[in-house]
């Protein structure tokens, strides 16, 4: 396959180009409540070319080889109409030579796991809810996603690498009169088919922590000091923080730019802020990004002090700034684009009942259930929580909201646990979806946040 990519990059007269081919293989299966709603196997290919020439890159996606040459002429067209309209010409950042095959080592490859026991599994997983009143309906779903990828440009690299992921997601109803309440369940990851089995007892926690849900009492709104669980916590990193880390975000934009320039002080001295897409066995994993370049960690917040943003190789030369290899497609329809990998807070001092005693009176709240960001404001909801009183959880709470200001609150939060925790089931949904990006944190204890009900 390299050596016919190879040829088809002879054909191109242009400053740069790139040629990326996938083969995907995509297993679902689907339960709405007790109904199996869906079983499908699916298996697709393309490629994506991009082409750099006369300051203009210009990308086009074909499935067929024999377009090839139809493509190659219409992404130089593009490039060269792109190239009169930019303000400056495109530059890439250069970038390593690189010739490899990476395979991720696997706990049971799920290409190698026949339909019906997936079917099986998915099935055995779906039916544990109901054994408790008060279920009244659920959602589960199976997934392996396979991206057999293939890269090779014009200055030399080829890179081969599979990217697996596995996942069962879904959530639990439960209900009591007119009251329902809702929880996701989610497991998987980026290292085999063993990462979704055996996995019974999360399903009944799960289930017992919504029923528990029905006894929960709505939250009061006001300002608290809060703890926010690892999951909680990784998502505030993602969205409200991390999305400001790539580079593509801000370059349009003079005063995020000023706000986020390196050096800028904009969390507490005890913040550190990580994305490793090089971390093996997590589900943000990769060797290469879809430029071919090699993923490296890169510490985006030391000591609460902004050091490093996430780069493609068009942005890192546009800001005169290191490579990062975060640049990620969803598959071989799409360019790739500026993605976090694995990011999360790093690690602390204090394990979780020092911030307990720590917080005091309080809340601690645990989960992710949805949100949004607008600009520098966030808002997100979180499945359930406790009320804290002297350093020991009581009642449950439910209906929760998380607001705030994303500067304000990195400077707000006062301690770090040591309880680090990356998690399983992630995603992304910027201009493309992003199954494997992957965020986490250590429990954290942020001293000021306003809450409301849902």
């Amino acid at each position: 396959m390299l050596d016919e990519m190879k040829k088809i990059l002879t054909l191109v007269n242009a400053d740069y180009a790139d040629l990326r081919y996938e083969r995907m293989l995509d297993t679902k299966i689907d339960f709405d409540g007790k109904e199996l709603t869906l079983v499908s196997t699916n298996v697709t290919d393309g490629y994506v070319l991009r082409v750099l020439k006369k300051g203009g890159l210009a990308t086009v996606a074909f499935t067929k080889k024999s377009d090839a040459k139809k493509a190659i002429k219409t992404a130089e067209e593009n490039a060269e109409l792109i190239g009169k309209y930019q303000k400056e010409p495109i530059r890439l950042a250069k970038a390593e030579v690189i010739n490899d095959t990476y395979k991720p080592n696997l706990n049971i490859d799920p290409r190698e796991v026949k339909i019906d026991e997936k079917l099986t599994l998915l099935t055995h997983y779906n039916q544990i809810p109901y054994r408790y009143q008060k279920i009244a309906t659920t959602q589960m779903s199976y997934e392996d996603k396979v991206r057999e990828k293939y890269f090779v440009n014009t200055e030399g690299t080829q890179i081969e690498e599979d990217l697996i992921t596995t996942r069962v997601i879904g959530s639990i109803v439960s209900q009591e009169g007119t009251l329902t309440q809702r929880i996701r369940v989610g497991f998987g990851g980026s290292d085999g088919y063993a990462r979704v089995i055996n996995r019974e007892a999360e399903i009944e926690e799960k289930t017992k922590l919504v029923l528990d849900m029905l006894k929960a009492k709505p939250v009061t709104a006001g300002n608290y000091r809060v703890i926010l669980n690892q999951r909680l916590a990784g998502v505030f990193t993602h969205e409200a923080f991390g999305h400001f880390s790539e580079a593509d975000i801000i370059e349009e934009s003079p005063s995020m730019r000023q706000k986020l320039q390196l050096g800028a002080e904009l969390g507490t001295p005890i913040l550190n802020i990580k994305d490793d897409p090089t971390q093996t066995n997590q589900l943000g994993h990769y060797k290469y990004d879809d430029e071919g370049v090699r993923a490296r960690p890169t510490r985006l917040l030391k000591n609460g002090v902004l050091v490093g943003r996430l780069h493609s190789r068009r942005t890192a030369a546009a800001f005169s700034e290191p490579l990062t290899g975060h640049a990620i497609a969803e598959d071989y329809r799409y360019p790739p684009i500026i993605r976090m990998g694995s990011i999360y807070i790093e690690p602390g001092q204090d394990n979780f009942e020092d911030l307990l005693a720590k917080l005091g009176d309080g809340l601690y709240l645990l989960n992710p259930m949805g949100g949004q960001t607008s600009g520098e404001n966030f808002t997100f909801a979180a499945q359930y929580g406790y009320e804290v009183k002297n350093g020991k959880m009581k009642d449950m709470i439910r209906d929760i909201n998380i607001s705030g200001n994303l500067y304000q609150t990195l400077k707000n939060i006062s301690a770090i646990a040591n309880d680090l925790v990356l998690g399983e089931i992630g995603g992304c949904g910027k201009g493309q979806t992003n199954i494997r990006s992957c965020y986490g944190a250590p429990h954290i204890l942020i001293e000021s946040v306003v809450i409301g009900g849902r």
